[in-house]
This record gives structure tokens, C-alpha cells and sequence, in this order.
């Protein structure tokens, strides 16, 4: 497989992540009300608890638009990307298994962006390898 035909499809891994990270993103800052219950949070403190996650989500994302942008000539941001998922997943994990189960909607939230950003990585991961494997071929 030719190396453009390789760099097209690790965009495409890398693309699907940096886009549901970013409408997560947009969607708890256009909408922070509707899923402020989903962390046991309510009213205004709420909303701006899910609205700073949007925030940080959109943060989180800016070494992916350079990976996405080109994955070889900003080889370093697919790197930062893959390390910054991997974080997040153990993170939220971590919170996971921390959190008490009488907070079923909190294990619950957890339990969503453990699959959200495990599916993530997978790409993530896949988009680097492929990258890697076409360099050095």
C-alpha cells in the first residue's frame, strides 16, 4: 500500500476521534444543563462544571488537529495524542473503580468515557502504527 494511501487512512482513525471529542465538547458547552444530572450535579455550579469539561475537551484536542492535520510532519502529536487517551482512560477508570456504587448515574458516566476514549486509543494507536510502519517501509 502506497505511503499516501496509509497517511489517508490513519487521518481517517484520527479524524473520527478528534470529531466525537469535539462535539463532546461542543455539546457541553451549548448544552451543559442537560447532562449536569449524569454527574450528580445541578443548577448553575453544574452548569459550569460540564461547561469547563467542554473546555477541556476542546483543549485536549489540539494536538489531535495536528495529527490529523499531517501525522508525519507533526510526527510528535500523534505521540501526545495516544499518551493524552491513554491518560484519560486511566483516569476515568480509576475514578470507575473509586466510586462508590451507590452513585450508579456517576459509574455510569464513567463507564461511558471508558468505552468512548478505549474505542479512541484503539484509533489512536492504529493511526500511529500505521504512520510508524509507512516510515520506516
Amino acid at each position: 500500500m502506497s505511503k499516501s494511501k496509509t497517511l489517508m487512512i490513519a487521518r481517517i482513525f484520527i479524524g473520527a476521534v478528534t470529531f466525537f471529542n469535539l462535539q463532546c465538547a461542543v455539546i457541553f458547552l451549548l448544552f451543559p444543563q442537560r447532562y449536569a444530572p449524569a454527574f450528580e450535579v445541578s443548577g448553575v455550579p453544574g452548569a459550569s462544571l460540564v461547561s469547563a469539561l467542554g473546555i477541556l475537551f476542546l483543549m485536549w484536542n489540539v494536538p489531535y488537529l495536528f495529527a490529523l492535520c499531517h501525522p508525519r510532519k507533526h510526527r510528535i502529536s500523534p505521540i501526545q495524542a495516544v499518551l493524552m487517551q491513554a491518560v484519560g482512560l486511566l483516569g476515568e477508570t480509576i475514578l470507575f473503580f473509586n466510586t462508590p456504587t451507590e452513585h450508579l448515574l456517576l459509574r455510569q458516566t464513567a463507564q461511558r468515557f471508558i468505552l468512548f476514549d478505549g474505542g479512541g486509543l484503539l484509533f489512536l494507536l492504529a493511526a500511529f502504527l500505521i504512520v510508524q510502519y509507512t516510515e520506516n517501509y
